[in-house]
């Protein structure tokens, strides 16, 4: 069975977000160290999933770096961009993106149905609203928790839809150039 995987920035204290949506507090730019290590999670992925409200910003953003070959991210936006997306949402009927089709059923079937899928691994983005729920269905096979040194004190959050508690191990925690760290987890299977 595919693997889900979840990419996510956050702060010191554990927000994706401030209140509005602020992201203003992303250590940018990157090193090299960090580029190869999301390289090396992307690379075996060939399905992305979004939220609606993600998928507004990223999908357009990374189309114009791929059409930028003196970007400096152009070779992840032509990864981005050629990756199939699943864009989850209840709002929209037809998909307004190149390689990019809509799920509006039952977020565990349709997960689920992705999974059973032959191909490799899927990686989600998205906002609080989307990953909470991915998150409270027990539906991440890894977390890569991409911990920016900041903290900003109040905003938005992954965790607090969790109606019971679920245990992860740690499998790797690795610091960057950057000053980001990365938690690598995994969720306890019974």
């Amino acid at each position: 069975m595919r693997k889900l995987k979840l990419q996510v920035q956050m702060t010191l204290d554990g927000y994706i977000a401030g209140s509005n949506g602020e992201m203003d507090w992303m250590t940018l730019p990157w090193t090299d160290d960090i580029n190869k290590y999301v390289n090396e999670i992307t690379d075996p992925v060939d399905t992305i999933v979004l939220g609606r409200k993600l998928a507004e910003g990223f999908i357009p953003y990374w189309a114009s770096v791929a059409a930028n070959p003196d970007d400096p991210e152009f070779t992840t936006g032509k990864k981005f961009t050629g990756t199939h997306k699943v864009v989850f949402t209840k709002t929209l009927d037809k998909s307004e993106w190149d390689n990019a089709v809509l799920a509006n059923g039952n977020l565990v079937d349709e997960i689920t149905q992705l999974k059973k899928q032959d191909g490799n691994d899927i990686i989600a983005y998205g906002g609080a609203t989307f990953v909470s729920a991915l998150i409270k269905q027990g539906l991440i096979d890894e977390f890569h928790l991409f911990i920016n040194p900041t903290a900003i004190g109040n905003g938005m959050t992954i965790f607090k839809e969790l109606d019971s508690k679920q245990d992860l191990t740690l499998v790797k925690a690795t610091s960057f150039d950057c000053g980001i760290v990365v938690l690598n987890y995994e969720p306890k299977r019974d």
